[in-house]
C-alpha cells in the first residue's frame, strides 16, 4: 500500500504511475550508469513534435536528484552529445575522479576545517585577526 501512495503522489522518489506508463509506452531503454539510473528516449529515436527533437528522460535509481547524473550521461541527456555513452568506448582519464553527487544536507557533505559542523574544536585564531568593533 505504501509503494502505491508513493507512486501515485511523489515524483521524488523514483518514478510516478504517470511516468512509469509513458515509459512502458514510448520509452526505449538506451542504457544505465553505475548508481543504477536508468536513461531512456523516445522510441526508434523519433523527433517529438512538441519538442522538435527526441524527448531524453532518466529514472533515477532512489531519490530524485538532478546531481547524480555522472558527466558522460549528463552531455546526451542534454543534447550536447548524439551518442550515449553505451555506444560509445567512453574511458576515463587516469586524473579524472568518479562521479559523487552533490552531498549538501547529508552526513557525508563537506565540511571543510573550522566549520561549526565538523568533529572536533575549531583551531584557535594565530593573531592575524583583528574583530571588529563599531566606530572604530
Amino acid at each position: 500500500m505504501k509503494q502505491f501512495l508513493l507512486k501515485c503522489f511523489t515524483w521524488w522518489s523514483s518514478q510516478t504511475f504517470g511516468t512509469q506508463l509513458w515509459t512502458w509506452r514510448f520509452g526505449e531503454l538506451v542504457g544505465q550508469d553505475d548508481q543504477g539510473n536508468r536513461y531512456y528516449r523516445t522510441r526508434g529515436g523519433a523527433i517529438d513534435p512538441t519538442l522538435g527533437f527526441e524527448r531524453r528522460w532518466v529514472i533515477y535509481n532512489g531519490y530524485a536528484e538532478a546531481s547524480r547524473i555522472p558527466p558522460e550521461w549528463h552531455g546526451w541527456m542534454h543534447h550536447t552529445v548524439d551518442v550515449p555513452p553505451t555506444q560509445e568506448n567512453y574511458a576515463a582519464r587516469e586524473w579524472q575522479k568518479p562521479h559523487v553527487p552533490n552531498m549538501t544536507g547529508t552526513a557525508q557533505a563537506y565540511r571543510p576545517s573550522g566549520s561549526t559542523l565538523t568533529s572536533g574544536r575549531r583551531p584557535a585564531a594565530t593573531g592575524d585577526y583583528q574583530p571588529w568593533t563599531p566606530g572604530s
